[in-house]
């Protein structure tokens, strides 16, 4: 993983070629992350404080966008923000987890095994030349946002809605733009006094009040793994088909219909990431 200067034509120049996949966009991924940070262990807690770097004030959610904001420096990293399947309303790591050349386990699940496994040798007193822990929870906890983001686990033959053009109310946006940023921006223009942590709250009464009885579900991980990214993709791919493409084809103006009725999916899976994270994390600093 080296590092290297990209310049300002270089960088114009891959934004015209590639699409920008952010997930969640920062307000998404910031309400994931305080939903996270709220719910560590005492162990966690102190291993993120120690580990955050300094400019992030303790604040896990500050942070939670680092990922994308080294995409172009660390060029590497650009597939490991998504899923792309076939166009099959289902996932299989095997089939589904690669890069465009080819290259197994180059995808977002594949990248939150990873790091995960790199955080687990926190407390192991071995060297970490070769690996940065910080790097490594800055990258989990966007990941494990982007998983959640159900275009994130697309259609390789639209790029997960980066190619369907669409209109959001009267301006044109792609779909996958909609599901990373719009319906946040929109909600929380009408519901949450363009206030993100109006928004974050909101979402923290629906874990405490209306999820409460899902939560055991979500934080388990089978075979007592560690990370279970494969369920998340599972149902994020579910989710795409059920939610993001349905009503949603090249051209469609999409109002308040889509608006209202996919609002609630979006807050669904912010609490499922905030809460997995934090499950996540706390198995590892245990």
């Amino acid at each position: 993983m080296g590092y290297w200067c990209i310049n300002l034509l270089t960088i114009v120049s891959l934004l015209l070629l590639f699409p920008v996949i952010n997930g969640w966009g920062i307000d998404g991924h910031l309400t994931v992350c305080r939903i996270a940070q709220s719910r560590l262990s005492e162990a966690a807690a102190d291993a993120v404080k120690q580990l955050l770097p300094e400019y992030a004030g303790s604040d896990l959610g500050s942070v939670c966008s680092w990922a994308d904001e080294v995409r172009f420096r660390y060029h590497w990293s650009a597939p490991l923000h998504f899923i792309n399947t076939p166009d099959v309303c289902n996932y299989k790591y095997t089939r589904d987890c690669e890069d465009d050349t080819g290259e197994k386990g180059r995808c977002v699940a594949g990248a939150i095994n990873n790091y995960t496994t790199q955080l687990l040798t926190y407390n192991s007193g071995s060297s970490q030349a070769d690996n940065n822990l910080t790097e490594a929870l800055l990258f989990l906890s966007h990941f494990m946002g982007d998983i959640h983001q159900p275009l994130h686990v697309g259609f390789a033959s639209d790029k997960g809605g980066n190619t369907i053009d669409v209109h959001w109310y009267r301006r044109k946006q792609v779909l996958h733009h909609i599901w990373d940023a719009s319906i946040i921006e929109t909600a929380e223009e009408r519901l949450y006094n363009s206030n993100v942590d109006d928004l974050v709250d909101a979402v923290q009464k629906n874990i405490t009040n209306d999820w409460e009885d899902l939560i055991p579900r979500w934080e388990t991980c089978s075979l007592n793994k560690t990370a279970c990214p494969d369920i998340y993709a599972s149902e994020g791919i579910e989710a795409a088909c059920d939610w993001a493409y349905k009503g949603a084809t090249e051209g469609t103006v999409l109002e308040d219909d889509y608006f209202l009725s996919r609002l609630p999916i979006v807050k669904l899976r912010l609490a499922q990431g905030g809460v997995r994270l934090a499950a996540t994390l706390n198995r590892i600093f245990q």
